[in-house]
């Protein structure tokens, strides 16, 4: 029997996954949230308590709410989690085999929304409503654990439809290169058709998917003590392993937050904990703005956003550094102020979608050598 007509006959989860045929590995579950389900869906209300038998549901129902959403189909309700945190109890559950899963989210009516698993951070900052991403996650303890959680405070957090993949059988990541960074690197939404982009979130086209999954958990106004303390950090460190990359970039924003001295420090602290796993570790500098221009149109941002510093701890811990900050520079310098302007937001430091590109394809560049 195919995992659709299970689904239809809304037999319990546990029922079918421990019985799947040797040669039929392929499970793809599909959630709705809120009231009702789409067709191909299996719905799951706010009250839907976990219970083994059936494999799937809340933790703690009592802290889950049915709201309606804006979307369409299964974006049309959802369900909000009133208690959140990367820690918090207050999961959806749902039974798995081991192995490596594909995770796809959409999101109800929300500003800001971080999605997390298993303890951490999975997807930062999912912005505007039924915005969609998704990850991979291993699972080795046979279940999934995943909330929404703060991305604004304030604001409403809500999960409208989840879609559950497995890849494979092992219980580790494909190879990944995982990048750090703010606002100027970091994923905006809709991831395809955004405006505003950050050169992270463009990476992928100039990658192939065959060699590494790229997950970019860089957020807007982020600094390094911020990234290393507050949860990111910790995402890439519970996962992160030989043969895997760390791009680290910081520094737009670090000015406001630490000294040079402390920011270095704390990017030194990063780098080691990085190679004591096993993984490389890349630097990059912070492009510079539209408006970097000197009387003669050279367009230079070398002493700006602690730049110096990175480029020393990169000859210090024998790191490869990446100078995007004087790589871009150049190209601007080449283009002309007119068309560099044509390539950022208005406020001439955040790149639109022609920029990103134009820096991710940079950065692609740098990283093959």
């Amino acid at each position: 029997m195919t995992t659709q007509k299970i689904k239809a006959l809304n037999i319990p989860i546990s029922k079918y996954v421990k019985n799947l045929n040797p040669n039929e590995k392929q499970i793809n579950y599909k959630f709705d949230f809120g009231s009702v389900a789409e067709p191909g869906y299996t719905n799951v209300s706010a009250s839907l308590e976990y219970n083994p038998s059936v494999g799937y549901g809340f933790n703690t129902p009592v802290n889950m709410k049915n709201v309606t959403a804006a979307g369409s189909g299964a974006g049309s309700d959802a369900v909000q989690f009133l208690t959140f945190g990367t820690k918090s109890s207050n999961t959806f559950n749902v039974d798995l085999p081991n192995g490596l899963y594909e995770v796809a989210v959409t999101l109800g009516d929300t500003s800001r929304t971080s999605v997390a698993a298993e303890g951490v951070y999975q997807v930062m900052n999912m912005t505007g409503n039924g915005a969609t991403d998704k990850f991979q996650i291993p699972i080795t303890d046979g279940q999934l654990n995943i909330l929404v959680t703060e991305g604004k405070a304030g604001k409403a957090f809500t999960l409208s439809a989840l879609e559950i993949r497995k890849i494979s059988d092992k219980s580790k990541t494909d190879k990944t290169i995982y990048i750090s960074g703010d606002s100027t690197v970091c994923n905006y939404y809709p991831i395809g058709t955004s405006l505003q982009c950050g050169w992270g979130q463009m990476l992928p086209q100039f990658l192939s998917n065959k060699e590494y999954q790229i997950r970019d958990m860089a957020t807007g106004g982020q600094f390094a003590r911020g990234f290393r303390d507050d949860g990111q950090f910790e995402s890439i460190m519970k996962y992160i392993k030989k043969g895997d990359c760390f791009i680290l970039e910081f520094g737009i924003n670090d000015s406001k937050y630490e000294t040079e001295a402390e920011f270095k420090e704390i990017m030194r602290d990063m780098i080691k904990q990085v190679k004591d796993k096993g993984a490389k570790v890349v630097l990059v500098t912070s492009q510079g703005k539209a408006t970097d221009f000197d009387l003669n149109n050279v367009h230079s941002a070398v002493d700006k956003w602690y730049r110096h510093s990175t480029v020393a701890l990169a000859d210090e811990e024998k790191v490869p550094l990446i100078d995007l900050n004087v790589l871009s520079s150049k190209y601007y310098t080449a283009i002309g102020q007119e068309a560099t302007a044509k390539l950022f937001m208005s406020d001439s430091l955040h790149p639109n979608r022609a920029g990103a590109i134009k820096l991710a394809s940079i950065v692609a560049s740098e990283l093959k050598k």
